[in-house]
């Protein structure tokens, strides 16, 4: 008869946000499908209402305290829009440069801190080593660097806004203050170091891809989907809709482009957002396709998919590589790992191109207008992937509605496909007849989750804890095994 078992392992999982793993087998026995269920509760959209627009930037900012960056810039991107303003220059340039930094710092703590632990320290290592310290005792060189990594992008965030977290420095209209060149040259001065950083991470990376994790390519969420994202002109890699942006462009795992140049102010016309009954986390899709078929992947992947080249000199040679090892369009979720790493790079090329630009230093960086638009999207690449932001205003500027369309949330069904390929990988015959499930199974499954790595508290809106649970189901229904952490 088969009994509860439950394995108490610690730490915490490393992904950001509460969430839990059902996988259920079939009436053969084996896995049939896993499931990813986030159950925190949706909050900021409701009560954003009936507050003025211009606090948005700053509200919002405070869904996550990992990636505020992205949701103000998202939120003023969309003030400009209800102001029906041109932001100055300068202003714009010192957005990108924001945007640039908060890549590089989330970029660096998914990959040195959160995930680098399984590939140096091995799946099967001991859990209470198997994190930011154990790699401290294993690779001091290495986690130190990924720790100055993080470090400089936040420290451009705090030179720009004041502050490394929930800076109120982009507002509608432009930005609160210019850039000094005393500070240019602070930032100028730290990107040295952070080059190093990102080519020792390129090189381990690369090394381990070449000689240990061969089989996590295919068995990590390789499989085909949609691909959407911004698009630079002339085919860039891009990650603003200001300046040189084409647009959003969606392209199949062929390369196909499905559609092109489509506005964010239309998005309701080309997505959609399915629901389930386990999950608060939507499941986006392209509406024309259907929920299966228009199901789609964001992110560092996607961006490196849907563009031609990146526009800089090394990033550009990292791209060519990285698709001679995994295809002209990517589709090995384990490959994330290594699209972000090539996209600090693409951001450090970039954020010394801008610093290079005398128009930097401009001090008109704000544009002032009253209401006069009363609805407005504005759209932006978060590190995890495009974000979305739609206000409906009143004429006071007063908002009256507002819909937040998430990276993570977009990744949903990625995700689930993901850890369902892994648990019929992992979870054989002989497995199955163990007395219970090994602590190295929940971790190759949080390993998969961990490419995308999700923003739970950005997707759902809400604050919480970090733990993860693992079930198994037989076809029955029964609870067979259960995994906890936290």
């Amino acid at each position: 008869m088969s009994t509860r078992r439950t394995i108490q392992i610690d730490p915490v999982t490393r992904i950001e946000g509460h969430a839990k793993i059902s996988i259920h087998l079939g009436p053969d026995g084996l896995v049939e499908t896993a499931r990813f269920h986030v159950t925190e509760y949706r909050g900021f959209e409701k009560f954003c209402e009936g507050r003025p627009f211009t606090e948005m930037a700053a509200i919002t900012a405070r869904i996550c305290g990992i990636c505020p960056v992205s949701h103000l810039l998202a939120a003023a991107r969309t003030g400009d829009k209800i102001l029906a303003v041109s932001i100055p220059p300068a202003a714009e340039k010192l957005r990108r440069l924001m945007n640039l930094a908060q890549i590089i710092q989330s970029h660096a703590l998914s990959f040195f801190h959160l995930s680098s632990p399984d590939f140096l320290l091995g799946w099967d290592s001991d859990p209470q080593q198997r994190n930011i310290f154990g790699l401290i005792s294993a690779n001091p060189e290495l986690a130190r660097g990924g720790i100055r990594l993080r470090q400089f992008g936040q420290g451009v965030i705090e030179a720009l806004g004041g502050r490394k977290i929930h800076a109120a420095w982009a507002v509608p209209g432009g930005v609160r203050a210019p850039l000094s060149a005393k500070t240019r040259d602070q930032i100028t001065a730290g990107l040295p170091e952070a080059h190093a950083v990102v080519r020792q991470g390129l090189d381990v990376l690369k090394q381990l891809l070449d000689q240990h994790l061969r089989e996590e390519l295919h068995v990590f969420g390789e499989f085909p989907s949609l691909f959407l994202g911004l698009v630079g002109k002339g085919d860039r890699w891009e990650h603003s809709s200001g300046g040189d942006c084409a647009g959003v462009r969606v392209m199949d795992s062929d390369g196909s482009v499905v559609a092109d140049g489509l506005s964010e102010d239309d998005y309701a016309s080309y997505l959609s957002e399915a629901v389930e009954p386990w999950s608060y986390l939507k499941f986006p899709y392209f509406k024309a396709l259907g929920p299966e078929a228009g199901s789609y992947r964001v992110g560092p992947l996607a961006r490196l998919n849907l563009c031609e080249r990146i526009g800089s000199e090394q990033a550009d040679r990292e791209l060519l590589e990285y698709r001679d090892r995994g295809g002209r369009v990517v589709t090995a979720s384990f490959l994330y790992h290594l699209a972000r790493l090539i996209e600090i790079l693409a951001c450090l090329e970039q954020m010394e191109r801008l610093l290079d630009d005398p128009e930097i230093l401009a001090t008109h960086v704000r544009a002032r207008a009253e209401v006069n638009c009363f609805e407005a999207v504005g759209i932006s690449e978060a590190p995890r992937g495009t974000l979305l932001h739609h206000y409906c205003v009143d004429e006071n500027g007063l908002i009256e509605r507002v819909n937040l369309i998430i990276a993570t949330g977009q990744n949903n069904t990625a995700m689930n496909r993901t850890i369902t390929q892994i648990a019929k990988h992992d979870l054989t015959a002989a497995e199955l007849a163990q007395p219970q499930l090994k602590e190295a199974l929940l971790n190759r499954i949080e390993a998969g989750i961990r490419c995308f790595d999700p923003c739970l508290s950005c997707s759902t809106h809400a604050s919480g804890s970090m733990p993860m649970r693992v079930q198994l189901f037989g076809a029955d229904g029964a609870l067979l095994d259960q995994v906890s952490r936290g």
